[in-house]
């Protein structure tokens, strides 16, 4: 089309053409598309920004108003026995686990083993948004700072070991921070039982084999004391399983098996300790723990540690551990939440993974800080703690209706000599009214606080003294009847019993039967495969990665198992989600049909 202005001819090209045939000039249809990607590139930032701590807000708005009665509900029996088993539980161990890395690096000692446990118990009981997980000092964590001090020791120049350490804390506490931040506790609705029943799996096996090496570490001193170290292990093993036996039975009235089931522990650790001093025994003078100081840190060195004054090259080096500690906790950290939060607790109160994750963050830094061995959550202390606060009582008429009636014969029916028919009838076993269930747990701060102030307590100097007359084959025996006790209930340790039971005498309701023999033996064995990589690895000379490994049990299972020739039904059968839909709420619910 052409146009006339004084008499010159003017062309005026369609605006399409134009912006064709005119570089740097779009079309209108362009303009519009690109104004429509430049908005929802817009909208996605702000939604990106706004999502920013949403998973930690939600975590607190959520928890607050339970807050107060996180401590009102604490008026209750339970706690009482559910802070003496946990304090054994959890303190004991720890010292124990950290026996090795005590005496390699000089740099830790039983007292920041304590002041490390007492963190995490006052920081999660009072600030956290799941005070019924219990953190402190853990096997894989000492192996981890184990590993570090023999890697930068065979280095020229070697830096100061709580220097680095440091440095690595404080990397992880960023990452920590950061991943509570941008809500990538979210992943946890991948976790199933496939990956908590292989991590339970190996802690159970690393708590027996570090009883094991308690006792053959003592054979490097006096024989006789070695002895009687092993015969203290056994007593203290065999003792804990008849009380917790004797809780299972009929025999005698149901507050003194409840009373076995909550001090028979404590009570047999407490006996064994002092059969250490009697008679004989107390002749072959048997190894004890050792204890330093009240209130004072290893090799008497200042609290604070300039981790700052650290070369720069260090401080590089030290960000890859740093990832590598972050990867373990977590998976460990947050396994224990779930745990200690399963399906077979009744709870009432929400969770908080995210805001408990960020919580973490600054108990790692701390330690940095102040010289101690990171605590976190810890398995299989966490579901115990939550297991020695459940209320039990009787079923509801709603149960008893749903019960399913046991069929026997009837008393006007039988096998007569001309070989009839017996005739069967339905009837109620009237046990079922009987038996105790659980109906509620004590959902409450006040246990983790004070397990946690008790081990001030232990820091004091006559507390002290009485910690180090603690022989260490009890302790010997306190981890294998832990580690027995974790594996007795343990998916894998089931499973395998299942394969090896009398199907004959196996329950018909048992949802095993419906799984094939061959695809049971599959799953169990991947799961075997991954205990196995993992057990071997940490006692290797790349025992650094094994956080890697742990890690990798998630994609497995989301990518791999699936791909194997299961059914869908033998899938949700042989796997479960981790907690119940009420405790996975919190990391956007769980993704059990993959």
């Amino acid at each position: 089309m052409a146009l006339y202005n004084n008499q010159m001819p003017i062309e005026v090209r369609p605006t399409e053409e134009h912006a064709r045939e005119t570089p740097g000039i779009s079309s209108a249809g362009t303009s519009t598309r690109t104004l429509r990607d430049a908005a929802t590139g817009h909208r996605q930032i702000h939604s990106f920004i706004r999502e920013l701590g949403s998973g930690i807000v939600l975590d607190i708005r959520a928890r607050i108003p339970w807050y107060l009665s996180d401590w009102t509900d604490a008026w209750n029996y339970r706690v009482v026995p559910a802070t003496a088993l946990i304090f054994f539980a959890n303190v004991l161990p720890g010292i124990a686990f950290s026996l090795d890395l005590i005496e390699t690096t000089q740099q830790y000692g039983v007292v920041e083993v304590l002041v490390s446990s007492f963190m995490a118990a006052f920081v999660f009981s009072v600030f956290g948004a799941q005070p019924l997980t219990i953190a402190g000092v853990t096997g894989p964590i000492t192996v981890f700072n184990k590993t570090i001090y023999d890697i930068i020791n065979k280095q020229p120049n070697a830096p100061n070991y709580l220097h680095f350490m440091g440095w690595v804390y404080f990397w992880a506490a960023i990452i920590h921070w950061v991943t509570a931040i941008l809500n990538w506790c979210n992943f946890l609705k991948y976790v199933t039982l496939f990956s908590c029943d292989t991590f339970g799996f190996y802690v159970s096996w690393v708590y027996l084999q570090y009883g094991v090496q308690v006792i053959t570490r003592q054979f490097s001193g006096d024989f006789e004391g070695s002895l009687v170290g092993i015969i203290l292990a056994l007593l203290m093993l065999v003792t804990s399983f008849l009380f917790q036996r004797l809780s299972e039975t009929t025999l005698f009235h149901r507050h003194i098996r409840r009373f076995f089931a909550d001090y028979g522990m404590p009570i047999s650790l407490v006996a064994t300790s002092g059969m250490a001093y009697w008679g004989r025994f107390n002749a072959s003078n048997p190894t004890t723990l050792p204890v330093g100081g009240a209130f004072q840190a290893a090799n008497g060195r200042a609290w604070l540690v300039k981790f700052w004054e650290l070369d720069g090259k260090w401080v590089g080096i030290a960000l890859p551990f740093g990832i590598i500690l972050w990867i373990l906790f977590f998976f460990d950290h947050n396994v224990s939440s779930l745990i200690a939060q399963g399906s077979q607790f009744p709870l009432r109160k929400p969770p908080g993974f995210h805001y408990d994750f960020f919580l973490l963050g600054i108990t790692t830094f701390i330690a940095g800080l102040i010289g101690l061995p990171a605590p976190n959550g810890l398995i299989p202390q966490a579901p115990i703690h939550t297991t020695s606060l459940l209320i039990m009582g009787k079923h509801s008429q709603k149960d008893l209706d749903e019960e399913e009636q046991i069929t026997r014969p009837s008393p006007r029916s039988g096998n007569d000599s001309k070989g009839g028919v017996i005739k069967m009838e339905k009837s109620f076993d009237s046990s079922i009214s009987r038996r105790e269930v659980p109906i509620a747990v004590v959902e409450q701060r006040v246990s983790n606080l004070v397990q946690g102030a008790l081990c001030l307590v232990l820091l004091t100097g006559p507390f002290l003294h009485i910690l180090g007359l603690v022989p260490r084959g009890v302790l010997a025996g306190l981890f294998w009847f832990m580690g027995a006790d974790a594996l007795k209930g343990n998916g894998i340790t089931i499973k395998l019993l299942y394969l090896i039971r009398d199907k004959t005498l196996s329950s018909p309701d048992d949802p095993l039967h419906k799984v094939r023999k061959s695809r049971l033996l599959m799953f169990v064995a991947v799961q075997l495969v991954g205990f196995g990589a993992t057990f071997v690895v940490t006692q290797s000379i790349a025992a650094i990665g094994f956080p890697v490994i742990i890690l990798l049990l998630v994609p497995l299972r989301t990518y791999v198992i699936p791909r194997l020739p299961f059914t869908q039904e033998e899938l949700s059968i042989l796997d479960g989600p981790a907690a119940s839909p009420f405790t996975m709420e919190s990391v956007g619910g769980s993704l059990t049909a993959i």
